[in-house]
């Protein structure tokens, strides 16, 4: 668990007053250190001197709290400022390091004959290509070779390293070096579809005044996903130009055109025809044999495209050009920035992630900087919560809750999972829980030196999680963060899902499908907007959790997430970690939205 704000602060100090030693000139303090490696990797030998790695230095923003306040600014609908939302060249005003910094550290860089690069458009972000031998000389460092046993995969990581005394506030941390990350892992578990006869399929069920398709109750597609939460299946208005869904693809999962046009046929007949764009960054492809299609992808693609309709569907392949998947997730944020107006995505949503103690804070906060810029911009960013329950991806005898991450971001929208017809219940899959790395700091602890912003459970939720927490009492006691930025803030259906995957239906399991359903709707309830001349919703967490947004969603208030030997949390009234503050309704949400952004 984290420890509480006055001992990490503590901790903080001596890391800052650490013994130092001469190296180019300059006195040297440990920068970063990890005391043993950690579980799953094992130590894999030494590495050729002339073996080169490439490293980045993320780099002391000029006014992150400044970026804070301005894009809850535009995103809280209490504010005169709602909905106008930032210019990526005025963000990058906020994100930028002073002049100073830059020139400090490239100076650095330089005393030791290493040139370097901006690869953000803020350039907040250097990377340089070394010997390992120049590495461990410039940063006091020992990189050698470990494996992740379960993949596999090597990397090349230090046990510690160094910068500058004089540089330790400039420099936020230097990536890859101590921070053993996982392979990136996709969420959904997959299954063997059990069909359904056709003469069931037209069978009909009354749902809440709604004719539903029985064979919802065992296999749901978009036209279930469409009756159960009032999504209007005509297709979005032309007009509304630059409205777009953004899907990132990640390791090796690939959309497959006919896999989707096989789909639709299928299962989402209004939009036969319809289809996505595809763009390639950092190496990306996105081959069309059958053998190549990707299950995620498929899954993705299949609940934005088939339920989303004419709003345009980009997949983001992300190929493997970077360090790894931690520097993929923030060169994204990077691309869609630098897209023009009508060609930017105002919904990124993502079914991949992490456990978060597999991430270091340091890296967990460089990603919610990222998706904060995202927000200010007017970008919606949902991401899956997880299907581990509430023990997230590990072994069902652990000892504490691990949420995912970077769901855990308070400028994140972390999707849970549901399951079954009204009333719908909590998914056991569901993850859940309570964020270590953003937590609760009181106003005289604010974080410390490198750390600019005070990340805390965010103002928007704090009433909900205390409520919670009030009733929950001392149950689970020490399995996790009280203190914690609790998510999911929403939630949608997870369960027996039919897609398209390789020529067949296939039915998958996992928030995977949740967050793109809630993605598809935003996007409807944005095409609307656009069409009525107000704003987008972007960043949805304070409009969610505003009255307004509260009446748009129905409360879930049964079920629970079990894991690590437990129950795990409980759905009740309100909101709880298991499925946020509920499912969405596509007319309530507009109408919402609409008298929001008349006020």
């Amino acid at each position: 668990m984290r420890l509480l704000p006055l001992v990490t602060l503590a901790a903080y100090l001596v890391v800052a007053s650490a013994a130092v030693s001469p190296l180019a000139g300059r006195a040297m303090s440990v920068h970063e250190t990890v005391k043993a490696v950690p579980n799953g990797f094992a130590h894999a030998g030494s590495v050729p001197a002339s073996q080169t790695v490439t490293l980045r230095i993320a780099l002391a923003h000029t006014d992150t709290a400044g970026l804070e306040k301005a894009t809850y600014d535009v995103s809280n609908p209490a504010s005169a400022n709602y909905g106008k939302h930032l210019t990526p060249e005025k963000i990058a005003e906020y994100v930028k390091p002073t002049a100073e910094t830059l020139s400090s550290v490239k100076g650095w860089l330089d005393s030791h004959g290493i040139a370097s690069k901006s690869v953000s458009l803020a350039g907040d972000v250097l990377q340089f290509t070394v010997p390992v031998k120049t590495a461990n000389t410039l940063l006091a460092a020992d990189f050698v070779q470990f494996t992740h046993v379960a993949s596999g995969r090597k990397s090349v990581r230090t046990m510690k390293y160094s910068v500058p005394t004089e540089l330790q506030t400039q420099i936020k941390f230097i990536h890859p070096t101590v921070a053993f990350v996982p392979p990136l892992r996709r969420m959904p578990g997959v299954a063997a579809v059990n069909y359904v006869p056709e003469s069931k399929r037209e069978e009909l069920v009354q749902l809440q005044g709604r004719e539903v398709p029985a064979s919802c109750e065992s296999i749901m597609n978009p036209t279930c996903i469409q009756e159960l939460y009032g999504i209007p299946t005509t297709k979005a208005n032309n007009s509304a130009a630059g409205n777009v869904i953004g899907v990132p693809g990640y390791i090796d999962q690939y959309a497959n055109e006919a896999d989707l046009a096989f789909f639709l046929e299928r299962d989402s007949p209004a939009f036969v025809g319809t289809t996505f764009t595809t763009s390639l960054i950092y190496g990306g492809k996105n081959p069309q044999d059958e053998g190549s299609s990707g299950i995620e992808a498929a899954l993705d693609l299949d609940y934005t495209v088939g339920i989303a309709g004419s709003v345009p569907v980009t997949f983001i392949s992300v190929g493997e050009e970077v360090q790894d998947d931690v520097a993929g997730f923030i060169d994204i944020t990077n691309y869609i920035l630098s897209l023009p107006q009508e060609t930017r995505p105002t919904v990124l949503t993502t079914s991949y992630g992490f456990n978060e103690p597999e991430l270091t804070v340091d890296i967990n906060i460089a990603m919610c900087n990222a998706y904060m810029q995202l927000g200010a911009a007017g970008i919606s960013v949902l991401f899956a919560s997880g299907d581990g329950g509430v023990g997230g991806i590990q072994p069902s005898e652990c000892t504490e809750f691990w949420p995912s991450a970077p769901g855990g971001c308070p400028f994140v929208t972390s999707v849970g999972g549901t399951g079954g017809l009204p009333p719908q219940r909590a998914s056991e899959i569901s993850g859940g829980g309570f964020s270590n790395h953003f937590e609760w700091v009181p106003d005289f602890l604010s974080r410390p030196l490198t750390h600019l912003l005070d990340y805390r459970t965010p103002d928007y939720q704090r009433a909900d999680v205390e409520a919670y927490l009030a009733g929950l009492g001392d149950q689970y006691a020490g399995l996790y963060n009280r203190s914690g930025r609790g998510m999911p803030d929403i939630s949608a259906q997870a369960e027996r899902l039919e897609i398209g995957f390789m020529g067949s239906l296939w039915r998958v399991w996992g928030t995977s499908g949740s967050a793109p359903i809630v993605a598809s709707i935003i996007a409807l309830v944005n095409d609307r907007l656009i069409a009525a001349g107000k704003p987008v919703l972007g960043f949805l967490n304070p409009f969610l959790y505003s009255p307004a947004g509260r009446a748009a969603l129905t409360d879930v208030t049964t079920g629970n997430n079990p894991g690590c030997g437990t129950d795990g949390f409980t759905a009740k009234e309100g909101w709880d970690p298991v499925t946020g503050l509920g499912t969405p309704n596509f007319d309530r949400l507009l109408a919402a939205a609409l008298g929001v952004s008349s006020q």
